[in-house]
């Protein structure tokens, strides 16, 4: 190789540790302002900064959205987001940035109506024009099996990272990585480190069947290794795990062992909104919101090839005062053009904003608790997953009521389950509800899950979010009446693919388990056709004695606050 071909070569920058290729974008230049690091006589700069941009957990919110706001005590909303109004907002970030990288950490096809009638396919073209340089697969990334995933991502021209999803092989043989587990950019003959996260416990938290062939491991299993390569073999300056495992589980691996030599966990999944880095032992801790909504900016400086200093910002995207870009508006209006009447069509109304962001109870899960005991008068208890995706929808139309489109039930409830039926006993019911509460409220942040408080209608329950583990319960009713243990109650929730006959909302052993002809998206249809217009006022069935109903992060201890 001559040597002008070497020094090309190394002013492109980047490779990709984890395959050995060069790790270059081509479509990367029309929006990346990025240069070789070079002075102007050809020698590396002793001093220079990059900024890291990122987004995660858009889930195909692709216009922009009313967001909600805690300020002074109040909820307050805000319009944000759309993918054309951050594409803007992000170039303006970059043109401010001599050497600028933008990165995503999943949850991009999954969570409207475009990417279920599509199967995530209308993202690509979105994506790809935003200018990502890097992404991370997050746990909603499976939603369409493994081998749709497996081309979604590979449509994508940013580069992947994710080092704990392997192919399985079958009875237990864990086979190779299916993304490279780390990528290094390289900028002014500094090295800077990505190690990739999904959260292992995908397949509890979704239903199982949307990862089959897919063994996912804990992060801290190969962790101290990655990192080993990254710091002492690769010399790196600079290290960073992109994770998508919830913010609790992030703050845990801060202050773990193995992530001793990480400077910064750039998390995802919880949708939490960290303005300032959360200080683990080991290395500090982000997460940028969700649904577009907000672009998070770290600023590193450099000084002889080491990081001297590091600054976080959490940057709103005002959508109302940012002109969006031409060329990614073209995109969403193409791509969406087949599918628009359909996902703008009113099917009913509510009289109060629509939003799932407090903890225990929130108005759309009251709204869907309320359609399927409308749709099943005679089931004792009705269920619903403690989600926390969808945006919020607070802006009226000419009828004063807020409407509620064909598409916003998509983005409430993106996956239409079919509805289960079952019967458990008092105790069984008092044994999950325990549970799934210390999924919640776990003393030790490592055993907590992403989501809420599984919602409910037709019981009520009191308990201590902070108290001992298995012991929160203080009281249980059903229908207004103490809870028998020994009696047996009849349950509803939606069918999580791939769950055993007996498995009812995370719940085992249920008896005489039945799938309905009904499915949620046909119950929230009638329900709307019927009662509309609706006002689902959360009615204090879960009540936390130690806690706020308006409870905004699962995250404690530490200096964070969801606003």
């Amino acid at each position: 190789m001559n040597n002008s071909k070497r020094e090309f070569l190394k002013k492109l920058g980047a490779l990709s540790a984890g395959t050995g290729f060069l790790a270059v974008n081509p479509f990367a230049s029309c929006d990346s302002p990025k240069k070789d690091g070079l002075a102007a006589d050809g020698e590396p700069k002793e001093k220079f900064k990059v900024n890291i941009l990122q987004t995660t957990d858009v889930h195909c919110q692709i216009h922009p959205h009313d967001e909600l706001f805690w300020e002074d005590g109040q909820v307050v909303f805000r319009k944000t987001g759309g993918y054309a109004n951050l594409h803007a907002f992000i170039q303006q970030e970059r043109a401010k940035s001599e050497y600028s990288f933008l990165i995503d950490t999943g949850d991009m096809f999954q969570g409207s109506m475009l990417s279920v009638k599509t199967k995530g396919n209308a993202i690509v073209p979105i994506l790809n024009a935003m200018g990502y340089d890097l992404y991370l697969p997050g746990n909603w990334e499976v939603i369409y099996n493994k081998g749709p995933m497996q081309q979604l991502m590979g449509a994508l021209y940013g580069n992947k990272v994710c080092a704990n999803m392997y192919h399985d092989l079958g009875e237990g043989k864990r086979g190779e990585l299916i993304f490279p587990p780390y990528y290094i950019w390289q900028i002014n003959g500094v090295k800077l480190g990505f190690i990739g996260y999904n959260d292992h416990l995908v397949p509890k938290r979704q239903s199982p069947g949307y990862s089959e062939g897919i063994i996912f491991t804990k992060p801290e299993d190969n962790l101290a290794h990655y990192v080993d390569v990254l710091k002492n073999q690769e010399k790196c300056a600079f290290v960073a795990i992109l994770s998508h495992t919830g913010l609790s589980q992030e703050i845990a691996l801060s202050n773990h062992p193995a992530c001793e030599g990480v400077d910064y966990i750039l998390g995802a999944d919880t949708h939490e909104r960290v303005r300032k880095p959360i200080q683990g032992k080991f290395a500090k801790v982000v997460q940028p919101g969700a649904f577009g909504s907000f672009l998070g900016k770290l600023e590193l400086s450099f000084e002889n090839g080491r990081l001297v200093d590091d600054q976080y910002e959490l940057l709103e995207i005002p959508a109302e005062k940012v002109k969006e870009s031409p060329r990614v508006a073209k995109i969403v209006k193409e791509v969406e053009a087949p599918y628009l009447e359909e996902i703008n069509q009113v099917i009913g109304y509510s009289t109060i904003p629509l939003y799932r962001y407090f903890v225990i109870e929130n108005p759309i899960d009251t709204m869907v608790l309320d359609a399927l005991k409308w749709q099943m008068p005679d089931i004792d208890i009705v269920l619903s997953n403690g989600f926390r995706f969808c945006p919020p929808h607070a802006t009226p139309d000419e009828t004063g009521n807020i409407p509620i489109t064909r598409g916003f039930i998509y983005d409430m409830l993106p996956v239409d389950s079919v509805v289960r039926t079952g019967e458990v006993t008092g105790q069984q019911l008092w044994n999950w509800m325990e549970k799934e509460l210390n999924n919640v409220f776990a003393e030790d942040a490592s055993k907590r899950f992403g989501g809420w408080v599984t919602k409910f209608k037709g019981m009520e329950v009191r308990f201590n979010a902070f108290g001992d583990e298995g012991k929160r319960i203080q009281s249980m009713t059903v229908k207004g009446e103490p809870v028998d243990m020994n009696k047996t109650y009849s349950i509803s929730a939606c069918e999580r693919e791939g769950d055993p006959a007996d498995v009812v909302c995370r719940m085992n052993d249920v008896k005489n388990v039945k799938n309905t002809d009904l499915t949620l998206h046909k119950v929230m249809l009638s329900y709307l056709a019927e009662n509309s217009p609706v006002t689902p006022t959360p009615r204090g069935a879960a009540v936390a004695l130690d806690a706020p109903a308006t409870l905004l992060t699962q995250v404690h201890g530490v200096d964070y606050e969801f606003r």
